[in-house]
C-alpha cells in the first residue's frame, strides 16, 4: 500500500483531550480543517481555522444534532477511490472534496451507562453519524486515515513529519482495525445496555445475539504454557479487580498470575471491609487457606496455617489496607503476587524489598451481589451465565439431622460453604474457627475431596507441631449433595462434627441416617456451588 498524503482532515470529537495541540500540528503543515459543533468551537477559540461541516453540505445541523455529517459530501469524500475514473467524475460532477483524515471518537454511551442515567438521557448518547463515518474511512483506508484514539495522535503527526505529510499504507490498515473494533464494541455496549433494559421488564429469554469487546491491557509474555501467545483486554465492566489495579511494583503480571489474583480477590470480596479482616491465599485458581481474624496478620497467619507448603509462591488476597505487621509476616515467604484495596506506607516499604513481588493496589472490593456475565469458550461457541452471586446465611439453612449444630459450628458451617463457592468442583472444605482447616478440590469424587482435605490437615498439624489436625472438630462444606453416604462418612472420619450441603439427592434419607448414626450435625441450603 502506498503513501498517501493528508492535506483535508474532518474532526469532530467527544473526548478532546490533546486535540487543540494535534489540531494546531496539523494546521502547521497545511491541512483544511473541517469539523463540527462544539469541536468547532473549541479549534477556533484555540486559533484554528476551521470550516463547518454545514458549509460544505449546504445544510445544517438539524433535530438537536442528530443529523449533520450523515451527506453524500462528506461519505462521498471518505468512500471515494480517488484513483478509479468513475469516482473521480462523480465527485467533480457534485462537487465532492476528498477527506483524507478523519478524527472522530464517539459519543460517551459507555460512561452514560456507568452513571446510571436514565432512558432517555442514554438513548440520546448513542452515536448514529460518528460510526458511520469510522466504517466508511475505515473501508477505504487505501486513501484515508482514520483516528478513533487521542493515544494516536502522536503516530499519525510522527509518520507525517518523516513522509512529507502523508502515512504509509500499513499504519492507515492498522488504524482501520483498531476503529472498527472500537465500532464494535460501541455496538456492543448498547446491545448489552438494551438486553438489560429488556430484562428489566420481565423478559427471561436470553438474547438472540450477543456481543463481548475488551480494550487491551497488557501484551502478555505468554499464556498458561511458553508456548502459547495471549493478552490481557479490560471490559467496561466497573468492578474492582485486577484490571481497575495500580501495580507498585514487581515484574509484569503472567497468565497465570492474573487468572490466579482475579479468584483470590473475588474470594476475599465475599467478607465485607466491615466485618472481620479476611485473608485467601491462592494456587492454581484453587484456595490453599482461607480466614478472617482480628487483623490482617491474624487472618494471614490462620490462612498460612491451613497448607503452609502450597502457599509458598502463591497469591494472598486481602479485603483490608494492608498494614505493615501483614507485610512483615507475608516477608517470611515467598509470595508472587498480593492483591488488596490499598497499602499503607509502612506495608510499601517493607514490600519493596522483595524484587520479584508483585503488590497490586485495587481501590476497592469487588461486589459478589453484584449482577454480572461470565463467559467461557467451547468449540464453536461461547456459553454465558450470570455470575454465582447466591450467599447463604443462618435463616437460609434447614436443620435435617437429629442434632442441631451448635452457634460455633453454624458460624463455621457457613464460611466453609462461602469457601467452597470459589473452589474447584468436587469441592470438600474444613473449616474451624473462622479458618479453613483443609480443602479438598476439583476431584472427580468427592470422596476423594474429603480424603484429599484430611490428608492435607494432618500434614498441616504436623509442620506446625499440634497435637491433631484442624479438622478435628471442624464443620465440612460441600459445594454440591452427596449423592451416597461414602463422602459424608469420610468427612466425619477426618473429624468433622457438622456438615453443610445443597441436599437434594435422590439418596438424602440414606445421608441423613449416616449423619444422625455419626452424631454429626447437618444442614441443607438447597443452593449448589459447581465451578468448573
Amino acid at each position: 500500500m502506498m503513501l498517501r498524503p493528508i492535506r483535508r482532515a474532518l474532526i469532530s470529537v467527544s473526548d478532546k483531550s490533546g486535540l487543540v495541540d494535534f489540531a494546531k500540528a496539523l494546521a502547521a503543515v497545511g491541512v483544511d480543517t473541517l469539523s463540527t459543533g462544539g469541536t468547532a468551537k473549541l479549534l477556533r477559540d484555540a486559533g484554528v481555522k476551521v470550516t463547518d461541516v454545514s458549509e460544505v453540505t449546504g445544510f445544517p445541523e438539524i433535530m438537536d444534532g442528530r443529523v449533520k455529517t450523515l451527506h453524500p459530501k462528506i461519505h462521498g469524500g471518505l468512500l471515494a477511490l480517488r484513483d478509479k475514473a468513475d469516482h473521480a467524475a462523480a465527485m467533480r460532477t457534485h462537487g465532492i472534496e476528498g477527506i483524507d483524515l478523519l478524527v472522530v471518537n464517539l459519543y460517551p454511551f459507555e460512561a452514560t451507562v456507568a452513571k446510571g442515567a436514565g432512558f432517555d438521557e442514554t438513548i440520546e448518547n448513542i452515536d448514529i453519524g460518528g460510526p458511520a463515518m469510522i466504517r466508511a474511512a475505515s473501508k477505504n483506508n487505501e486513501w484515508v486515515t482514520v483516528v478513533v484514539d487521542p493515544d494516536d495522535y502522536a503516530t499519525v503527526l510522527a509518520e507525517m513529519r518523516a513522509h512529507d505529510g502523508a502515512t504509509l499504507g500499513e499504519t492507515r490498515r492498522k488504524l482501520a482495525q483498531i476503529a472498527y473494533a472500537r465500532t464494535g464494541a460501541y455496538d456492543a455496549a448498547v446491545s448489552s445496555w438494551l438486553a438489560g433494559e429488556i430484562a428489566k421488564s420481565g423478559v427471561k429469554e436470553p438474547p438472540r445475539r450477543r456481543v463481548f469487546a475488551g480494550r487491551l491491557r497488557q501484551p502478555l509474555r505468554y499464556g498458561e504454557n511458553p508456548h502459547q501467545e495471549a493478552a490481557f483486554y479490560a471490559t467496561d465492566e466497573k468492578r474492582f479487580g485486577v484490571a481497575t489495579s495500580t501495580q507498585l511494583q514487581g515484574k509484569e503480571l503472567s497468565y497465570n498470575n492474573i487468572n490466579d489474583t482475579d479468584a483470590a480477590y473475588e474470594l476475599v470480596a465475599e467478607f465485607d471491609a466491615s466485618g472481620p479482616a479476611a485473608c485467601a491465599i491462592i494456587k492454581h485458581a484453587n484456595p490453599c487457606g482461607v480466614a478472617v481474624g482480628s487483623s490482617l496478620a491474624d487472618a494471614y497467619r490462620k490462612a498460612l496455617a491451613c497448607d503452609p507448603v502450597s502457599a509458598f509462591g502463591g497469591v494472598l488476597a486481602f479485603n483490608r489496607i494492608l498494614d505493615g505487621a501483614t507485610a512483615e509476616e507475608i516477608s517470611k515467604i515467598f509470595t508472587e503476587v498480593i492483591i488488596a484495596p490499598g497499602a499503607d506506607e509502612d506495608a510499601r516499604r517493607i514490600l519493596a524489598s522483595k524484587k520479584n513481588l508483585r503488590l497490586l493496589i485495587a481501590g476497592g472490593l469487588p461486589d459478589p451481589a453484584a449482577p454480572r456475565l461470565m463467559l467461557r469458550q467451547v468449540a464453536g461457541g461461547l456459553l454465558v451465565q450470570t455470575g454465582d452471586s447466591a450467599r447463604t446465611v443462618k435463616s437460609d439453612l434447614k436443620i435435617v439431622t437429629k442434632r442441631k449444630p451448635s452457634d460455633a459450628e453454624i458460624t463455621d458451617m457457613l464460611f466453609a460453604f462461602t469457601v467452597a463457592k470459589h473452589v474447584k468442583s468436587n469441592t470438600i472444605v474444613y473449616a474451624k474457627d473462622g479458618a479453613t482447616a483443609g480443602i479438598g478440590a476439583g476431584q472427580m469424587s468427592r470422596v476423594d475431596s474429603a480424603r484429599i482435605a484430611a490428608i492435607k490437615a494432618r500434614e498441616a498439624a504436623a509442620t506446625a507441631g499440634w497435637a491433631e489436625p484442624m479438622t478435628k472438630g471442624s464443620a465440612a462444606a460441600s459445594d454440591a449433595f452427596f449423592p451416597f453416604p461414602d463422602g459424608l462418612l469420610a468427612t466425619a472420619e477426618a473429624g468433622a462434627t457438622s456438615v453443610i450441603q445443597p441436599g437434594g439427592s435422590m439418596r438424602d434419607d440414606e445421608v441423613i441416617k449416616a449423619a444422625d448414626e455419626a452424631g454429626l450435625a447437618m444442614v441443607f441450603t438447597g443452593v449448589r456451588h459447581f465451578r468448573h
